[in-house]
């Protein structure tokens, strides 16, 4: 396996992880946000307001994007699967079987 083909796959796995985990993380970011800023306007300062909102549309947006991190995961896995497969042995001369 060469350097480049190793790039590749790295490349391709970070891009997979980036698009899987970016619509969860971006509803915890902009949910924080809000729930920071009210907290500030009104000085509610309760710790369980911050938590509840965002566990709660965290897992609403997981479901809604199961379907797409699935899709993309199995892409990420068929692509690893094919090039193992496309993975010449090495035959080392003077080798017994």
């Amino acid at each position: 396996m060469t350097p480049d083909a190793v790039a590749t796959i790295g490349r391709e796995a970070m891009m997979t992880l980036l698009w899987v985990s970016a619509p969860t993380m971006l509803v915890a970011l902009v949910v924080g946000l809000l729930v920071a800023l009210l907290q500030a306007l009104t000085s509610i300062q309760e710790v369980t307001l911050t938590f509840v909102p965002k566990i709660i549309l965290v897992f609403a947006v997981m479901l809604v994007t199961l379907p797409f991190m699935s899709s993309q995961m199995q892409q990420l896995t068929e692509s690893l699967y094919s090039r193992i497969a496309a993975i010449e042995p090495v035959v080392v001369p003077g080798a017994e079987e």
